[in-house]
């Protein structure tokens, strides 16, 4: 029984099962590949929004600001019937310009917050102005843009109709980045930025969303890009 067990040991050996252990292999390969790539793009993202967020606190207004035919206040949330406490803050930044002589006129843009809200955010910004001096005959209401990239297409359009070819845009400094680079985008003819810091906002929420919706916007550009291009 010995001699048979070890003439069975220096005989020819059966071959591994090359073929099973070649893809049990391959697929741990595939696996730290996959996972490589998932920490090489979350360290991109992290990179990317840690930019944005530095971006955001370095804004500043245009300095020095020139004379502007018009200002556009972009919407902010209303709360029923007042606009929000961050919405008042952008109203009163246009309320010192127009009273300075910065901008002669101003466009309020904004749509509908909620179906039960009795006013527009354009419109509750009119009359929040209005209660503090402004003519209403010196402010145009956009009433229907939802977003920012909105706010500004739907104010050129206006600017074109008036014949205005100077703007000073009105908002927050963590907003005014994205504000900025759609307005050159849409091909503003020198746009100029009136920013305004907050006092009353959660600037960390405030600022996640903002890169949240910075991203979003990349995204938008690229496609509007794409559809231009194909046309």
């Amino acid at each position: 029984m010995n001699v048979l067990q070890w003439m069975g040991n220096i005989g020819p050996r059966r071959p591994e099962p090359q073929n099973r252990l070649s893809r049990s292999g391959r697929r741990r390969i595939l696996l730290k590949r996959l996972v490589l790539c998932l920490l090489m793009v979350i360290l991109i993202g992290l990179v990317w929004a840690g930019f944005r967020v530095w971006n955001m606190n370095t804004a500043a207004s245009t300095s020095p600001l020139q004379q502007a035919q018009t200002g556009i206040v972009l919407g902010a949330s209303m709360w029923g019937a007042e606009p929000s406490p961050g919405l008042k803050e952008r109203l009163e930044e246009a309320l010192r310009l127009y009273r300075n002589g910065t901008v002669k006129s101003l466009i309020v843009s904004g749509g509908l917050d909620k179906p039960d809200f009795p006013y527009t955010e354009a419109e509750g910004m009119q009359r929040y102005l209005v209660d503090r001096g402004i003519p209403a005959q010196h402010i145009v209401l956009e009433n229907h843009a939802t977003s920012t990239y909105e706010n500004l297409l739907y104010s050129q359009r206006i600017m074109r109709e008036y014949g205005w070819t100077s703007a000073v845009i009105i908002t927050h400094s963590y907003h005014g980045p994205r504000a900025m680079e759609i307005a050159q985008f849409l091909n503003f003819d020198h746009p100029q930025m009136a920013l305004t810091e907050s006092r009353v906002l959660n600037m960390p929420l405030h600022q996640s969303r903002e890169v949240l919706a910075y991203a979003k916007w990349t995204l938008q550009r690229w496609w509007i890009s794409a559809q231009t291009w194909l046309a």
